[in-house]
């Protein structure tokens, strides 16, 4: 194997490696805490913690909170993904509520 063919593996390891880290990233967890809510990991930098009555009140709103975010499309953010070194990150929106 000489150094061009080197060269060109370890790009394709390297890119590999990115795409591994994407996906482990974007893995969404649920756990119970110890206060016995549901907490969603994998969202964002916090988890999403509720009670389970809590859950239950948004899961029933799925419809009414997919309708206002169509309506309001033109007004909201997509979150970007991560970038890599060497770019410029986009601005990107997170919603934190409470």
């Amino acid at each position: 194997m000489d150094a061009q063919d080197l060269h060109a593996e370890l790009a394709r390891l390297r890119a590999e490696n990115e795409l591994l880290k994407a996906r482990l990233g974007k893995k969404v967890v649920l756990k119970v805490s110890e206060k016995g809510t549901v907490s969603v990991y994998g969202l964002g930098r916090f988890p999403v913690t509720l009670y389970k009555e809590q859950w239950w009140k948004l899961l029933d709103m799925a419809d009414e909170i997919r309708a206002f975010i169509a309506e309001h499309e033109a007004e909201l953010k997509t979150k970007a993904p991560k970038s890599s070194p060497g770019t410029t990150p986009s601005s990107t929106s997170q919603a934190q509520g409470g």
